[in-house]
């Protein structure tokens, strides 16, 4: 690092479960954040913030004057333009020695296949069960550490699944692709605006603990919010052994 970076990043360097080695690690992490919607825009904000180095931003979506409500990384300014752009250009205001790299388009398998082997580990900031199992099962196939959040109304649910962890188990391993969920989303049920931010905050603590290294991130334990009672609470979940993604009978 040099002494721009030490005296940036000093706060994190004082602690020490992080320290010279760990702020280094992060800038040289690259992290893929897919969704800039209100998760990925408390999420990203504070991985740039962190000194993660290297920041990749998936989304197909434009900003609209509704996303402003929860959405803090897009301004009025921003309305109508491109998610990603509006993403980028906020990130590297918030720090200009990181890289910040744009990808304006829905999550599919083969974009996943391109982008996997290079990240260290993906955020899934998606609000649909679909995209959830896609970047799931791409996760698992390429070995890549993801840590999911979701919210919605008042509850907001946040783990995460580490293939390279024998005992993790996979979102596959909670919520079976073989079942029929209904979706739903927020322009329909609606959303407590603060909600995203602190499940968006927490899925970036995760991934700082898992790049660094430090503490014990939520491998095996659901962390759930409910903002309605401030009540968090926590379940135990375990590897599925008859899971169609990780199971190794299958």
């Amino acid at each position: 690092m040099n002494d721009a970076q030490l005296l940036r990043y000093s706060r994190h360097l004082l602690l020490e479960d992080i320290d010279v080695e760990g702020q280094e690690k992060l800038l040289n992490a690259h992290v893929l954040v897919i969704g800039a919607g209100g998760l990925g825009s408390a999420a990203a904000p504070y991985l740039a913030a962190a000194g993660v180095g290297h920041i990749t931003l998936v989304d197909h979506d434009d900003v609209e004057l509704t996303n402003l409500q929860r959405q803090i990384m897009h301004t009025e300014a921003m309305v109508g333009k491109s998610k990603v752009v509006s993403g980028k250009q906020f990130l590297q205001e918030l720090n200009s020695g990181i890289q910040v790299e744009t990808i304006q388009s829905k999550a599919n398998s083969f974009l996943l296949d391109e982008l996997l082997p290079s990240v260290d580990i993906v955020l899934d900031c998606t609000d649909n069960f679909s995209t959830r199992h896609l970047i799931n099962a791409s996760c698992v196939q390429h070995q890549k550490p993801l840590v999911s959040g979701s919210a919605l109304r008042f509850d907001g649910q946040v783990s995460v699944f580490d293939p390279r962890n024998e005992t993790s188990p996979c979102y596959a391993c909670i919520f079976s692709p073989e079942e029929t969920f209904e979706e739903v989303s927020c322009a329909t049920m609606g959303i407590f605006s603060p909600l995203v931010g602190i499940i968006g905050t927490i899925q970036a603590a995760q991934a700082l603990q898992v790049l660094i290294q430090f503490g014990e991130p939520l491998i095996g334990r659901m962390l759930l919010w409910n903002a309605r009672t401030t009540q968090v609470d926590q379940i135990r979940i375990t590897r599925n052994a008859d899971c169609p993604v990780c199971s190794k009978n299958h």
